[in-house]
């Protein structure tokens, strides 16, 4: 970690979501609270360089086309980026009578508060956030962080598999294989913790399919 990121207190992985006040297309909102519901919803953060850009504009459609597959996960979308609220109005505006997809999910409009907290701002690129990717649990707990550059639209059915796969990892108490569901070795079988004690290594081989006594899998 850098001395710039020490300084500034950049949220990491298993740290608590800064609380901060937000305007947003569909009114104020307080992180992570307003979000989470009580402890009901996960709620996932991303950023956009800009509005009214294509790779942003292509960004937004497929996260709205895939909102009710991340509602039906208890997990609500909230975008942003360093752009006034009309802009980002009138954007999505733009996108529902040009392009025909309505925009669901509230759009922060950042003053550069919020994406410098949150390590969003784009090296080398002004004011410009990157694109990232912060999933927050219902207990307000940053359990992942993603950075993709300016140039790199992001890839919104993997962020469906991550949110799918981390609550069902919570839930089983398991850990989940490369390319889940689809892993070369255990195809959508999921993966049990290994043993941390003689006696657990010894019972688990004999519950589960194992490799070896470190390396069990089981079916959910």
């Amino acid at each position: 970690m850098s001395s710039s990121e020490k300084s500034i207190g950049i949220p990491l992985i298993g740290d608590k979501f800064p609380e901060m006040e937000v305007k947003t297309t569909h009114g104020m909102i307080k992180l992570p609270d307003d979000a989470n519901e009580g402890g009901k919803w996960w709620f996932i953060l991303f950023s956009h360089p800009g509005d009214f850009t294509p790779v942003c504009t292509t960004e937004f459609v497929a996260f709205a086309k895939r909102n009710k597959q991340f509602q039906e996960l208890k997990c609500r979308l909230i975008g942003l980026s360093i752009d006034q609220v009309f802009s980002h109005i009138k954007w999505a505006e733009w996108i529902k009578e040009n392009l025909k997809v309505e925009i669901p999910f509230p759009i922060i409009a950042d003053h550069g508060q919020v994406s410098q907290t949150l390590g969003m701002i784009h090296p080398g690129k002004g004011s410009n956030t990157v694109r990232a990717v912060f999933l927050v649990d219902p207990n307000g707990i940053i359990r992942l962080i993603l950075y993709y550059p300016q140039e790199l639209g992001r890839n919104m059915d993997e962020i469906l598999r991550i949110v799918k796969a981390i609550q069902i990892a919570d839930r089983e108490k398991v850990a989940m294989p490369a390319n889940w569901p689809n892993n070369e070795l255990l195809g959508d079988e999921v993966i049990i913790p290994p043993a941390s004690d003689i006696k657990t290594a010894e019972e688990n081989p004999k519950k589960y399919d194992c490799y070896d006594w470190w390396f069990c899998h089981k079916k959910l």
